[in-house]
């Protein structure tokens, strides 16, 4: 099964050959109905295909399986012929040969509230198409249609519901249920479909209309406020890759915002991104609002809109077209999403929606939660986005002592590279530049980045000169474990590195190199880090901590009981493991000190 990047002119005053109709069906349990009319069917027996994942997403997610019921039908004049299907694996299904159009219906269980799959209740209804529409084989070049009906419910907030999406419309009502177009089975899948109520903020930048639809607050939202952050973060994006144009690719962008009691997280698409955060991280009039957490929100923000160049336009080249049914490999991810997460905060300053004091807190706390991992010792930056599908996207409790994050460290090897770049070039270039060369090679023209793409892009921008300090960059830091020496790399005229000086029991935090929760009133290990006081007294994630010394452990006593330790004192632990209390003792020693640093301005230069 794979995807196209073409894109015919759509048409709608043509048949279109592939016809999806979607209901909101059953809102207490959660339920779409999607109809499937195929007007030509291949001769030999038409394939229907289910993704197994999404893209931005790397983990095979099977959304076949949310499928309860699928029926087949054969259009005969005005009546329907039932069909047999033939299911030929987890995702795929056959129909027989039929002359004529046939329907194919499916009923799916959807309530899953992330941002990658579909959700529906009484209150809301969200959904990408790769989890409800099924692909025609063969015919997934085609323009497509999709038709949005309304609930069928007696609630009141039901039949009010509205429809957000930046799908092409073509025949809509005043909510938004409808007609809509597609360009093929890709661009179908490149928007997904918000329902319910919706608060709203627009706002324009680069002369082109942007909104955020948000769901889940009950009080009303900040605004202007909101829409003065983003359209400042928004302009920023747009001119950081045309600075002479100073427009975007898209004529139109939408953020789809789900606020939620907890949850974080966000996936791209060419004109919109689907986000998932804390009430508390929305402003909200007559609402207290925790400033750090609402800058997390701008920061998701930025991150999701810098990939609609970033990852949507400027793609690795094996993912042209995206297989759906399949598991892709690229090195790249360190620069897809590392990169992205280099300049999701960076633009946050740029925009000044954030102090040079902050941002600079932002990167240390990254570059200080980096160093505390020991996975960077055993995984490249490559390997780590080879194996996303494997490791990263299914992490457990080990994760962190054999994963590095292509996320976390690439955000650091981007600002690595950009010191060295400029540096290099005597401060006449910087990464931006690089940015803008890859945009204008593969945004652009939307070429495909092959895995060694980006040699052409430092060469032709800094010179043959170059290729030596790239390729032991590449080599150390890339391909390689070794950790990016920015203690070394800043301008100590412009940022000063200083290493921090933890309290005891923050010391103390770290050297015993656990994580954990509170479960029904116990402290329970959830990971357990490599060569810290847990792991030497073979301590285990899922161990359930009794006491220290003869002192209760819990999650509310535990700084209490840290307070009362000290370096070089032989401790007695005691602790249940599948229910069987065991004992265990340990001196804590001197471990060798994991560096923490602190980034300082020296004068405001920095940008």
């Amino acid at each position: 099964m794979s995807t196209s990047t073409l894109s015919p002119t759509l048409n709608a005053d043509e048949p279109f050959v592939i016809q999806y109709t979607i209901w909101p069906a059953d809102l207490v349990g959660h339920r779409f109905q999607v109809n499937l009319c195929i007007l030509k069917p291949h001769a030999d027996g038409q394939i229907l295909q289910m993704p197994a994942w999404i893209p931005g997403s790397y983990l095979i997610r099977d959304f076949s399986k949310q499928i309860e019921t699928l029926t087949a039908f054969a259009r005969i004049g005005s009546k329907l012929k039932p069909l047999k299907l033939t299911r030929l694996d987890n995702d795929r299904w056959q129909l027989p040969p039929v002359d004529g159009a046939v329907e194919v219906n499916a009923t799916i269980y959807a309530f899953d509230p992330s941002v990658r799959t579909a959700y529906l209740d009484q209150e809301r209804g969200f959904f990408n198409a790769s989890s409800l529409c099924l692909a025609v084989n063969g015919q997934t070049d085609l323009p497509c249609s999709l038709i949005l009906v309304p609930p069928q419910h007696n609630l009141k907030q039901a039949n009010e519901w509205q429809v957000q999406t930046t799908l092409t419309s073509a025949k809509v009502d005043t909510q938004g249920f409808g007609f809509y177009l597609a360009r093929n089975y890709d661009d179908l899948l490149d928007h997904p479909v918000a329902l319910g109520q919706f608060q709203l903020v627009h706002w324009r930048s680069g002369g082109v209309r942007h909104t955020m639809a948000i769901q889940g607050c009950r009080l009303a939202i900040d605004a202007k406020r909101l829409g003065n952050d983003l359209q400042a973060i928004c302009t920023t994006a747009i001119h950081f890759f045309e600075p002479k144009t100073q427009k975007p690719p898209f004529t139109n962008y939408t953020f789809l915002v789900n606020a939620v009691l907890a949850g974080y997280g966000g996936l791209e698409h060419r004109n919109s991104s689907a986000l998932l955060c804390r009430r508390e991280q929305i402003p909200q009039i007559n609402a207290v609002l925790d400033e750090s957490a609402y800058r997390e929100f701008l920061g998701l923000c930025s991150h999701e809109y810098f990939h609609a160049w970033l990852v949507k336009r400027i793609q690795a080249k094996v993912f042209q077209p995206y297989r759906l049914d399949q598991r892709t490999h690229t090195r790249l991810l360190w620069l897809f999403e590392g990169f992205t997460s280099y300049y999701d905060d960076l633009l946050l300053f740029r925009s000044k929606r954030m102090t040079l004091k902050t941002y600079l807190e932002c990167v240390a706390n990254n570059w200080n939660s980096v160093l505390r991992g020991s996975g960077r010792h055993k995984q490249s930056l490559a390997d780590s986005s080879f194996d996303a599908w494997t490791k990263f996207y299914q992490s457990d409790e080990n994760t962190s002592n054999a994963v590095v994050s292509y996320y976390a460290k690439g955000a650091m090897l981007a600002l690595g590279l950009d010191l060295l770049i400029r540096h290099f070039s005597q401060q006449r270039k910087s990464l931006d530049d690089a940015m803008r060369l890859l945009w204008k090679w593969h945004g652009r023209t939307q070429k495909g980045l092959p895995e060694e793409g980006l040699d052409a892009i430092m060469l032709v921008l800094l010179g043959p000169e170059f290729a030596k300090p790239w390729k032991d960059f590449k080599a150390r830091y890339i391909n390689g474990t070794e950790d990016i020496p920015l203690e070394e790399w800043f301008d100590p005229q412009i940022i000063r590195v200083k290493l921090k000086t933890l309290a005891h029991i923050e010391q103390l935090k770290l050297d015993f190199g656990f994580r954990f929760i509170e479960a029904q009133g116990w402290l329970k290990i959830t990971h357990v880090f490599d060569s810290g006081f847990a792991q030497i007294a073979g301590l285990a994630p899922h161990d359930l901590l009794i006491s220290i010394n003869e002192q209760r452990v819990t999650v509310a006593r535990w700084n209490s009981v840290l307070n009362q330790l000290k370096l070089g004192e032989r401790i007695r632990i005691r602790y249940f493991r599948q229910d069987l209390e065991h004992e265990t003792r340990l001196q804590l020693k001197i471990l060798e000190p994991i560096a923490q640093y602190q980034l300082l301005p020296s004068n405001e230069k920095f940008n």
